[in-house]
């Protein structure tokens, strides 16, 4: 049987994968910070704790602080375009509870552009309505700063990225509309279903092919993904829903290949991203949880 110590730890455990993960964006580094934050907690279980979920969730962002500060040194020397890792928030798929919290994929890319003071400010208070008082105590930092760090935040996140709120009808229809157009490698209804301002990312991590670069405009994005449909053999494509969002997966030969998150446009009729995923490595916790449709 547990004890108490273990007790708390688990109750709060979902909570400080969700904070730990919005900070960092990949679930591999997410789970390295949970556990040291579970080897932090446990060297102190002799002691009593007044408030465990505050002295957790301190210990989860500093770790996570730290971790973000050593992955952006050896993100400077990764190939190609660095996209955050996808989790899938589908009902009824391991750890939804946690994956519920999760800002979209294109959020995570703009919250990239945040120093880690900011982002952790950002995530704390954004997506877990702590207040500044709340966060001071967990930084270590005045009030006064904290309140400094979350208004630039915002302002840096809002100029990038306007907020909206589309239906999960609408998300539907767009995603199923892109998949029709994808799999049947037809150019004129995937320029239809694109954005003319369109933006596809694609993340090889060096280890399979991908652009080196961001693909901009509608004509291009089309005439890509037109390509990458003709070239593959026997593939696989079905909706999912990654990070909260619509998104799409690719099986070649039952084996997972690919994953993308659309960002649609505010209006939802049209994709004005496409954050793909060929990184080996960033779809093996997914490969986990989804298979072929």
């Amino acid at each position: 049987m547990p004890d108490a110590g273990s007790e708390d730890f688990l109750v709060h455990r979902e909570l400080l994968f969700s904070i730990v993960y919005n900070m960092l964006g990949t679930v591999t580094d997410t789970e390295d910070v949970v556990q040291e934050t579970w080897l932090s907690w446990a060297a102190v279980q002799n002691k009593e704790i007044a408030h465990p979920r505050a002295y957790l969730v301190r210990i989860a962002v500093n770790h996570a602080l730290t971790q973000m500060r050593r992955a952006r040194r050896s993100r400077e020397s990764y190939i190609g375009p660095w996209l955050p890792e996808p989790v899938l928030t589908e009902p009824d798929t391991p750890d939804t509870a946690i994956r519920t919290e999760s800002v979209s994929l294109a959020m995570l890319v703009v919250l990239e552009t945040l120093t880690p003071l900011q982002r952790a400010v950002f995530v704390l208070r954004e997506a877990f309505a702590y207040d500044h008082a709340e966060i001071a105590a967990i930084l270590g930092r005045s009030s006064a700063a904290v309140r400094q760090l979350a208004h630039r935040a915002k302002e840096r996140v809002e100029a990038r990225r306007p907020r909206y709120d589309l239906d999960r009808g609408t998300q539907r229809i767009v995603t199923e509309r892109f998949l029709d157009a994808a799999l049947g490698g037809d150019l004129d209804a995937l320029m239809d279903v694109l954005a003319p301002e369109v933006v596809m990312w694609s993340d090889g991590g060096g280890k399979r092919r991908a652009a080196l670069r961001a693909v901009e405009g509608r004509e291009k994005v089309a005439r890509l993904v037109a390509a990458v449909s003709a070239q593959l053999p026997t593939f696989a494509l079905r909706p999912v829903q990654l990070n909260g969002g619509p998104g799409v997966v690719l099986f070649v030969g039952g084996t997972l290949y690919a994953a993308a998150a659309l960002d649609p446009a505010p209006g939802g009729d049209r994709v004005r991203g496409i954050y793909g995923l060929v990184n080996p490595d960033k779809l093996a916790k997914l490969a986990e949880a989804v298979r072929p449709g």
